[in-house]
């Protein structure tokens, strides 16, 4: 009702102790989603759940539900290198500044933009692709989140394509979600052939609100795990 306090999330951990308000109107809006997705809700489990809902209340897109796709271990291995403090790598800022808040309440992981650690791009290159191999040679076990730069993804899939890497040289996880017409069906594919834990949006469709809603379902999601606080399996 009008006038009441929000509900509150609250997190009691050794490192941190977070207050999470849930606002009426998003509270109100998984609902609508909960209830219009209905069974198909089913497929996913608790924790991928969340992560797709969290995408299609960014976008209120329900084809989001078709599109994601999880590794075996994906989940698991996301909600580890965050609570690791694992350094995320974005390759765009608005997708650093759509996880900055968030990040910076709860775990405090180093947060590094790609583009932003480079000023001038490499021949044939461009400054995204330049600065995500640049932080992939300093962070090979970091979590790398695409929301946007296709090139990027594709140099960071033939990378890790070009030798048998050992498991301490692949990321952490790789969250795939660029967005547009050149590149990103192919960058996706490329992904999809690499052993690396990951989760893509398949398609044309992504985008930085899509890649910042993923890991802000992770970092929630490593919030319940480590408070012991209604932990989904994942």
């Amino acid at each position: 009702m009008a006038g009441e306090p929000a509900p509150t999330t609250h997190y009691s951990l050794l490192t941190l102790s977070v207050d999470f308000p849930i606002h009426p109107i998003m509270a109100q809006s998984f609902a609508v989603i909960d209830r219009e997705i209905g069974t198909h809700k089913d497929k996913f489990s608790p924790a991928e759940y969340e992560i797709v809902r969290r995408v299609i209340h960014s976008t209120a897109d329900f084809e989001f539900q078709h599109l994601i796709h999880f590794s075996p271990s994906a989940i698991a291995a996301g909600i580890q290198a965050i609570r690791d403090r694992l350094p995320i790598i974005t390759d765009v800022g608005m997708v650093k500044q759509g996880v900055a808040g968030l990040v910076a309440k709860t775990f405090a992981n180093p947060l590094i933009s790609a583009v932003e650690e480079v000023e001038v791009a490499l021949p044939g290159k461009t400054r995204t692709e330049t600065g995500l191999m640049q932080c992939y040679e300093k962070f090979p076990t970091a979590i790398f989140v695409i929301g946007n730069a296709p090139t990027a993804l594709l140099a960071l899939c033939q990378e890790l394509q070009s030798q048998e890497l050992p498991t301490q040289k692949l990321p952490a996880l790789v969250i795939g979600a660029p967005v547009g017409f050149i590149s990103v069906v192919e960058s996706k594919a490329a992904l999809a052939k690499t052993p690396v834990n990951q989760i893509r949006v398949e398609g044309r469709k992504g985008g930085s609100p899509v890649a910042a809603a993923i890991l802000n379902a992770l970092i929630m999601l490593a919030l319940e795990r480590e408070s012991g606080v209604g932990s989904r399996e994942s």
